[in-house]
């Protein structure tokens, strides 16, 4: 029975996984926030370009780093991540949405390929099909056949991102922005790329606005209540003094109205004999 439900298990994973990313789709497969994938490149990459493709990686880098079409790529724990700046920070991608030339890469720039390439030919692209199923290949059929002839030219490097490092690279999301808008101008060539992007951008005024509009609105509704509050104390106390006149006007005319009513009663004993 243990090996039966062993078994269940490794033939479902396969099904979990691919509707996990499935759903993922919806939304491009990208994660809303940025993560630090426990590595740091402390200074600008030396790129140099794979041969044949529009790809370029940094074989001083001890990881599986690319730069392709405008952006940097990485491969960690069977996770394809993204970002527009060489340190990150890092957003998640479903498989479903890598771009082609990053899966087309050969085995052998992989600085660190994971266990399940051992085997595979190092000039030709991982197989990807066998490891993400199926569903994956249907969804991407085609991806390991182009043109070798006609392969696009590749991205110019942003090298301006020389100039940032250590304490001075960006880490805040608009600071990252306002940089790039002011020295990269190009356009993402691939369909992905661009989806992405744009995807991303448009998220981007949800993930500021907690941080630099709501937050400061609270500190700011926080006084209005305390003004507030002193005015409906101030108005209070005004509210008896108010009241209580009228009452007492109307026990002291009670009063001088039985006074009256007894000087009337004695008058009027006082006249009979």
């Amino acid at each position: 029975m243990r090996y039966v439900i062993l078994a269940l298990a490794i033939f479902l994973s396969p099904v979990a996984c691919t509707q996990a990313w499935a759903q993922t789709r919806l939304s491009i497969g990208i994660s809303d926030r940025g993560v630090s994938l426990g590595f740091v490149v402390s200074t600008y990459p030396t790129f140099e370009r794979i041969p044949g493709y529009p790809v370029y990686y940094d074989p001083r880098i001890d990881q599986n780093y690319f730069f392709y079409d405008g952006l940097y790529w990485v491969y960690v724990d069977d996770g394809w991540y993204w970002s527009t700046w060489y340190n990150g920070p890092w957003y998640l991608v479903s498989p479903a949405y890598v771009p082609l030339f990053i899966l087309r890469i050969p085995v052998r720039y992989y600085r660190r390929p994971p266990p399940y390439f051992r085997g595979w030919l190092p000039s030709a692209p991982p197989r990807w099909g066998e490891h993400w199923g199926p569903g994956w290949e249907r969804q991407r059929s085609g991806w390991d056949h182009w043109n070798r002839r006609s392969v696009p030219a590749p991205a110019p490097l942003p090298t301006y991102q020389r100039s940032y490092t250590g304490s001075r690279y960006p880490r805040q999301l608009e600071q990252q922005r306002s940089i790039e808008s002011r020295n990269y101008r190009y356009q993402s060539r691939e369909t992905v790329s661009r989806q992405i992007l744009e995807q991303h951008r448009r998220n981007e005024p949800s993930r500021s606005r907690p941080l630099q509009n709501d937050r400061p609105q609270e500190p700011r509704s926080r006084p209005q209540q305390g003004v507030q509050q002193p005015l409906q104390q101030r108005a209070q106390p005004q509210q008896p003094h108010s009241q209580p006149v009228p009452k007492a006007r109307g026990k002291g005319d009670k009063g001088r109205s039985d006074q009256d009513k007894g000087r009337r009663d004695k008058g009027q004993d006082g006249g009979h004999p």
